[in-house]
């Protein structure tokens, strides 16, 4: 299966987590590794390249660092470009159909702040609806999410199990 990793984090050389993911998975027969912010630093997408690198690939993965409740504002960007009526949704739109897509990300707060009664007031299913709801319209199959809580403050340990895991679960 070949796998697509996009990885969308605007500040990734500082990031420890979302860098360490990366790590473990370059070199990995089958898997792309494609970072938005580096491939577009003025962020004109070439939405052709794109559609083709898609088209490629049978599974997705959608990297990034969960902050604001949301995406990266260029995967959003992105989503609104690439993916478009008729080619990726509507008549016609089936270029995605049976394609498998996996939500990877990590973020600030610890697990427990994502619950009803934690700080966030919401679970990851509930602030994660809208792309689900994407994944719905272009035909994709979401996979279980990938999630690295606490990024910030996890230890060497951790993070290594995590990345670890992270591989077994793109690569699966």
């Amino acid at each position: 299966m070949k796998t697509l990793v996009m990885v969308v984090h605007p500040n990734f050389e500082q990031s420890r987590a979302n860098k360490r993911l990366v790590q473990e998975l370059e070199g990995k027969s089958d898997v792309t590794i494609h970072n938005l912010y580096e491939a577009y630093p003025t962020e004109q997408i070439d939405v052709e390249r794109e559609q083709q690198l898609l088209l490629e690939h049978d599974r997705i993965v959608f990297q990034f660092p969960f902050y604001w409740y949301s995406t990266p504002p260029l995967l959003k960007k992105w989503e609104d470009l690439v993916l478009t009526y008729g080619w990726a949704y509507g008549s016609g739109g089936v270029k995605l159909h049976g394609k498998e897509l996996l939500l990877a990300l990590t973020t600030g707060s610890p697990k427990e702040s994502y619950q009803h009664g934690g700080m966030n007031k919401f679970t990851m299913e509930e602030l994660l609806r809208p792309l689900e709801a994407t994944s719905n319209l272009i035909g994709t199959k979401l996979l279980p999410y990938f999630i690295v809580n606490g990024a910030m403050a996890i230890s060497d340990e951790a993070l290594e199990a995590a990345a670890k895991e992270y591989a077994k679960t793109v690569l699966s």
